[in-house]
């Protein structure tokens, strides 16, 4: 990650976030923020509602697995502010016992599904979330499976036509 010392976006998140804001500069052409995962609520209700900033597009979130890094975890906010065209990710950061983040879809409704893909895919919980299920595999399906150690042969339980 390059630092960025002039940025406005960043300097505003620092001003307003400082010891939250663990990491910050720009990856790849876009703004970069690592945040406190306590705080990723506030930061992002934040980033949408402060009116120099605007991003009111939500424009992906995912989980991201880096075993054996500790913590192992990552969960991706990609935001995006139409007026400046500036993107913005925003990282969490997670570890395998507390694998927890805020639900923000009372802010973004398109975070509903996002979420439940991330949870289904990596098992990150994401609390306060109104309907946290399964949104790929089937309901009985054990495990997550882009987690890097999923067993590669693991047997699931067979589902088949109810009667």
């Amino acid at each position: 990650m390059e630092p960025v010392e002039d940025n406005a976006t960043l300097n505003a998140l620092k001003e307003k976030f400082g010891e939250t804001m663990l990491e910050c500069g720009r990856d790849k052409g876009d703004l970069l923020a690592v945040v406190d995962p306590q705080r990723i609520h506030d930061v992002i209700a934040w980033l949408r509602d402060e009116p120099r900033l605007d991003f009111k597009m939500l424009v992906d979130l995912f989980g991201v697995d880096y075993l054996p890094r500790k913590p192992r975890f990552e969960v991706v906010y990609h935001l995006h502010c139409l007026d400046r065209n500036e993107r913005l990710r925003v990282k969490i950061r997670l570890d395998e016992k507390n694998c927890e983040a805020a639900t923000i879809s009372d802010l973004y409704p398109v975070a509903n599904w996002l979420e439940r893909e991330a949870w289904d895919m990596f098992g990150v919980v994401f609390t306060g979330h109104p309907n946290l299920k399964r949104l790929l595999m089937y309901e009985p399906f054990e495990g997550h499976p882009l987690r890097r150690d999923y067993p590669i042969n693991k047997r699931q339980p067979l589902i088949g036509p109810k009667n």
